[in-house]
C-alpha cells in the first residue's frame, strides 16, 4: 500500500486506547494522519497504548462513546475527513458477565457515532469494524459470505450484529445519496504483540510461557480464522481510501486468512510452542465456560475481488511476530520501534 493517501487526512478513530486501535494509531501516525482519537482511559497496568508511545503525537481524547454529548463535541472538534469506528466491548466471556454494558457501548454507542456522522456530514468515508462473529453459526465447515445471515449467539456476538443493522439502517435511511461512503468489516481472530486481554488464547499463551508453565488450552478442537493483526488493519485503510474517492465499494466485508491458516486452536498453540521454545508444552482441562462456537470461517473472495487484497502474513509468521514482540517486551518494554519495523516489514 501506499499510504501517501493518508498524509494530512483529518481521522477521527474510536477505541484508539485499545489492541486494535494502538497499532493503527502507530500506523496512521507515521503515514502523516491528523489523529483524533476517542476512547476510554488505557487499562492501568499493562496497555500497548502507553507502550507505543502514540499520545504525543495525536489528539487523544478520553471519553465513554454512550456519552452523546461528550462525543458530539470531540467530533464537530475534530471536523473529520474519515470517521474509523473502532470502539467496543470486544471480549465473549465478558458480555456474559455484563451484557447490558456490552449492548449499550457496542449498540449505541454505534447509534451515537452515526448520529454525529448524520448531523455533521463532513466526513466521506465510514468503516464501522464488527466481527466475524456475527453470522449465525451452524458450524459449516465453508466460510460465512457477507449474505449470509446475522445473528450472534452470545451477546458479544448478538451486539455486534445489531452493530451492522444500525450502520446498515442509516446508511439506507440518511446516505442514500452516497454522501458518505459507509462500510463495515468483519475481521477474524487477530493476534500480536501488545494484547493483553484476558480469556483469549494468545495472550494466555505469552502469560503461561512468561511463567514458565506449560499451557492450559480451553477449547483446542475449535477452528478459528487466526490472523496478524496488521492483516485487518491494512485491509481497512484499504476500504477507506478506496471508497473515499468511490462511494460505489462501499459495503460490507470479511476480513480473514486462507484456508491453510484456519486452525484449531490446539495446532495454533502448538506452533506457538514451537516458535517459543524452552521445551514449552501444553494441556486441555475440560471447563464449565459459556457457550462458544467450535467452527468458524470467513470466505473474503468479495474483499479479494472488490479491492485485489490477499492476506500476507501466514499463521506461523504472525505467531513469530507476536513472540518476537513479546521477548522485546520482556527485555526493555521499548517497544516502539519494533512496532515501526513490523509494519514496514509487513507493507514490504
Amino acid at each position: 500500500m501506499d499510504l501517501s493517501f493518508w498524509k494530512g487526512k483529518r481521522v477521527f478513530l474510536t477505541g484508539h486506547t485499545g489492541f486494535k486501535g494502538s497499532w493503527l494509531s502507530r500506523i496512521l501516525i507515521n503515514a502523516g494522519a491528523e489523529l483524533v482519537g476517542y476512547a476510554l482511559e488505557p487499562q492501568p497496568r499493562e496497555s500497548l497504548f502507553t507502550l507505543c508511545e502514540v499520545e504525543t503525537d495525536m489528539h487523544s481524547i478520553i471519553g465513554d462513546i454512550r456519552d452523546l454529548d461528550k462525543l458530539k463535541k470531540a467530533y464537530v472538534e475534530c471536523k473529520p475527513d474519515i470517521v474509523i469506528h473502532m470502539a467496543a466491548q470486544p471480549l465473549v466471556w465478558e458480555s456474559y458477565e455484563n451484557p447490558v454494558y456490552t449492548y449499550e457501548t457496542n449498540v449505541l454507542g454505534t447509534v451515537n457515532l452515526l448520529e454525529c456522522l448524520r448531523l455533521h456530514q463532513n466526513a466521506r468515508s465510514f468503516l464501522n469494524i464488527t466481527t466475524d462473529k456475527v453470522y449465525e453459526n451452524h458450524e459449516w465447515i465453508w466460510g460465512y459470505r457477507e449474505t449470509d445471515a446475522l445473528n450472534g449467539y452470545d451477546p458479544y456476538s448478538n451486539s455486534k450484529s445489531c452493530s451492522e443493522l444500525v450502520t446498515h439502517s442509516y446508511k439506507n435511511s440518511f446516505f442514500s445519496d452516497n454522501s458518505v461512503s459507509i462500510s463495515t468489516a468483519r475481521a477474524g481472530n487477530v493476534i500480536g504483540g501488545g494484547d493483553f486481554s484476558a480469556n483469549r488464547i494468545v495472550p494466555d499463551c505469552v502469560r503461561y510461557a512468561m511463567a514458565g508453565k506449560d499451557i492450559n488450552v480451553r477449547n483446542p478442537n475449535s477452528i478459528r480464522p487466526y490472523q496478524h493483526v496488521l492483516e485487518p488493519l491494512f485491509a481497512y485503510l484499504l476500504i477507506l481510501e478506496e471508497q473515499y474517492s468511490n462511494g460505489e465499494k462501499a459495503g460490507c466485508y470479511n476480513i480473514g486468512p486462507d484456508d491453510s491458516d484456519c486452525i484449531t486452536t490446539g495446532e495454533l498453540v502448538g506452533v506457538f510452542c514451537q516458535n517459543w521454545g524452552q521445551g514449552l508444552g501444553w494441556y486441555s482441562e475440560a471447563t464449565n465456560g459459556p457457550h462458544e462456537a467450535n467452527y468458524l470461517k470467513l470466505d473474503c473472495s468479495k474483499m479479494k475481488s472488490v479491492f485485489g487484497w490477499r492476506p500476507k502474513w501466514s499463521i506461523q509468521t504472525a505467531i513469530a511476530k507476536t513472540i518476537e514482540w513479546t521477548l522485546e517486551y520482556m527485555a526493555t518494554k521499548n517497544i516502539s520501534a519494533l512496532m515501526d519495523e513490523q509494519i514496514v516489514d509487513y507493507l514490504r
